[in-house]
């Protein structure tokens, strides 16, 4: 869906009641139990399916989701029934309702929502950075059942992504919607409207465009910073194994799969597996020399790159390589560990020679053909994308082994 920017133009306040400071207890009574998660469009302007991008190692719409089901009861994801939303980790936590009305717009979630749910509602967009509980809070308590829509406003601008929403509001926004207007702002002419004024328009920003992205980006990853070391983590990253009989280009589809990964803001790692011994320094290098001598682990650093070597007693696992080495990344692609692995994709592909896949279709977690090989999470081999965007979805329970 696309989201106008964070301060919608204003549209002046409707000569209404003032109904902060005229409350009784019967009308608080009704507290606000559900909400509403607005997704239902990829955007145009940054280029890439907006809900996808992560920001600290999980995508904005769970990030989002997240949020919600730490305050309300239950959570309804609106998405275009045009373009489904693959939830992934999510999906059985939330419900799903798809637009009514053609357009993916914010109006057309909303009415989908409030006409399926048929209470009040707290609706938030599925792009907000940095949404902080304690404006929720403002929000919340300043709404009562007299109120149609209660929102914030910064200067002079209105949030109406962020806000509460009275099943009244439902007739005025289908006679817009049928007359192809798709403002929510629209609306308030008819309704009851409460404004909260907040001084600070941060817990409301979206992220529009790549710039808003990369501006936000810098803020959630302030404090991460991926480094590779000898010190297992408590919880290993995220783990996916790449998997396949010979010749099916295994490697070939990692160095795809890698950039579509990146695209979407995730810190990256890999391990290729090597089932015969390998040497990876150079006889003759002052490295080498050191091991040469009896070193039992050298490394070799620079000021952008570093090399630890060690001899070891016996196989490391995956898992055990993955905890030790890449603590604080979003997720780790091995290439091999075909039987290790805790989490396979496997690649089959039609002309690389073999007659039968390796691994049965409940042993991976997806798998990557040119064939009508069947499997429930199946993807094209042209198309590292959309597993890219399948992988990100899951990355909560790629780091469950």
């Amino acid at each position: 869906m696309e989201h106008p920017s964070p301060l919608e133009p204003q549209v002046p306040e409707p000569p209404r009641p003032p109904t902060t400071d005229r409350r009784d207890s019967s009308a608080r009574a009704g507290a606000v139990t559900s909400a509403l998660l607005l997704a239902g469009g990829r955007s145009r302007r940054t280029g890439t399916d907006k809900r996808l991008l992560t920001l600290a190692g999980r995508p904005l719409v769970l990030r989002a989701i997240d949020f919600l089901s730490r305050r309300f009861a239950d959570v309804t994801v609106s998405v275009s029934s045009g373009d489904p939303l693959d939830l992934g980790d999510a999906a059985g936590r939330v419900s799903v309702v798809p637009d009514a009305w053609p357009g993916a717009s914010p109006l057309a979630g909303l009415a989908s929502g409030l006409r399926a749910l048929d209470r009040p509602l707290f609706a938030m967009a599925a792009d907000l950075a940095f949404p902080q509980p304690a404006a929720l809070d403002r929000v919340l308590a300043a709404w009562d059942e007299s109120i149609d829509v209660c929102l914030p406003i910064v200067d002079d601008g209105h949030e109406p992504l962020f806000a509460v929403y009275h099943p009244r509001c439902l007739a005025p926004m289908e006679r817009l919607l049928r007359a192809g207007e798709h403002r929510i702002a629209a609306a308030f002419p008819e309704l009851r409207v409460h404004y909260v004024r907040f001084l600070d328009a941060s817990p409301f920003r979206n992220v529009n465009t790549m710039d808003d992205y990369a501006t936000a980006r810098r803020l959630a990853d302030a404090d991460r910073r991926p480094f590779p070391g000898p010190t297992p983590a408590a919880a290993g990253p995220p783990l996916v194994a790449i998997v396949g009989k010979s010749g099916t280009g295994k490697t070939t589809f990692v160095e795809r799969l890698i950039p579509e990964l990146l695209a979407l803001g995730l810190c990256v790692g890999t391990i290729k597996h090597d089932a015969h011994d390998f040497e990876i320094d150079h006889p003759g290098k002052d490295s080498y020399r050191h091991g040469a001598a009896g070193a039992r682990a050298y490394a070799i650093a620079s000021p952008s790159r570093l090399a630890f070597v060690t001899q070891l007693h016996e196989e490391l696992p995956v898992v055990e390589i993955a905890r030790r080495f890449y603590p604080g990344f979003d997720l780790v692609v091995a290439e091999g560990y075909k039987r290790s692995a805790p989490h396979r994709v496997e690649l089959f592909r039609r002309d690389a020679g073999h007659r039968e896949r390796l691994l049965e279709p409940e042993e991976s977690l997806a798998l990557v053909t040119d064939t009508d090989l069947s499997h429930r999470h199946r993807f094209r081999l042209d198309d590292p994308a959309a597993l890219a965007a399948f992988l990100v979805m899951r990355l909560e329970s790629l780091g469950r082994y």
